[in-house]
């Protein structure tokens, strides 16, 4: 399970994809397809079977859902406005009854219920003036992957690594964080896709004692200005189902719930469902 997910494009004269193969999640995920159907269904249904796959996913087009469906997909999210304005619908299959079983589903409805009754807070408030938020570059690579460590015992991808982190960075990965005393104590990460002009704020993470000056929405904030100043406007995130605070995090930022992903990722010590929160920047 330490194995590094891997971005695989297959362009056959009748179809093409863009396919993330993730053995650590036990996952295959379809981020972008074009083309027959039917053929292209056909090799990832063999993709899953090579590299024993317990869930794929796919962002699907709207109008793709039917033939999906035939397929046996079922959508557990939506994020508005994915594919240059256009909705991606998340289908999933599951190939192990493990895989599909949850014990937490209805709890997590009840949280979702409790947080839509929150009062929605636009002041801005800031932490003491020993808090300084910064934009993290290479050089602090290291403290990052520190905070990663201390916050997460498991996580879906190798933030422990601080050669990983600097890889992302280079993709064009964005960081900012919160410094105390020189050292970072709350980051968060948007993750741009150029092409189709969106954004994942994710690597959501703050130490426990620095959790009560609200750094995380501040942060998140941050990101969502230099989102907009690059043309981006769909922003999205995936928060843990179990976590009332990250989850109310979003909620007061202007996010709307749009589905939960059953067993989706490894996070802490197990599978966890991940709710998806989406935002149009362009309306704030």
């Amino acid at each position: 399970m330490n194995q590094l997910a891997t971005t695989v494009y297959i362009d056959e004269s009748s179809y093409y994809l863009e396919v993330c193969l993730d053995p650590f999640n036990k996952r295959i995920r379809v981020d972008d397809y074009r083309g027959n159907l039917k053929q292209l269904l056909s090799k990832v249904e063999e993709l899953v079977h090579e590299h024993q796959a317990e869930k794929l996913i796919i962002k699907g087009r709207k109008e793709d859902t039917i033939p999906f469906f035939e397929f046996g997909l079922q959508p557990e999210g939506v994020i508005d406005r994915y594919f240059h304005g256009s909705d991606a619908y998340l289908l999933t299959k599951y190939y192990t009854t493990e895989r599909k079983k949850n014990d937490h589903w209805v709890t997590e409805d009840g949280m979702i219920h409790s947080i839509y009754q929150l009062n929605v807070n636009s002041q801005k408030s800031l932490p003491p003036k020993e808090y300084e938020l910064r934009k993290v570059n290479e050089s602090c690579a290291d403290d990052l992957s520190t905070l990663y460590k201390h916050v997460f015992q498991i996580y879906p991808t190798p933030l422990h690594d601080p050669a990983y982190i600097k890889k992302t960075m280079k993709e064009g990965t964005i960081y900012y964080g919160y410094y105390y005393k020189g050292k970072i104590v709350s980051a968060a990460s948007a993750e741009l896709n150029l092409f189709y002009k969106n954004a994942e704020l994710t690597d959501c993470a703050t130490l426990t004692e620095h959790r009560k000056y609200g750094l995380m929405k501040l942060i998140l904030m941050e990101l969502e200005k230099e989102l907009k100043q690059k043309g981006i406007y769909c922003a999205y995130s995936i928060a843990r189902a179990l976590s009332f605070g990250m989850n109310a995090v979003l909620f007061q930022l202007g996010f709307a719930y749009r589905g939960r992903l059953m067993n989706n990722v490894y996070i802490y010590d197990k599978l966890e469902n991940m709710n998806m929160w989406v935002k149009d920047l362009a309306s704030c």
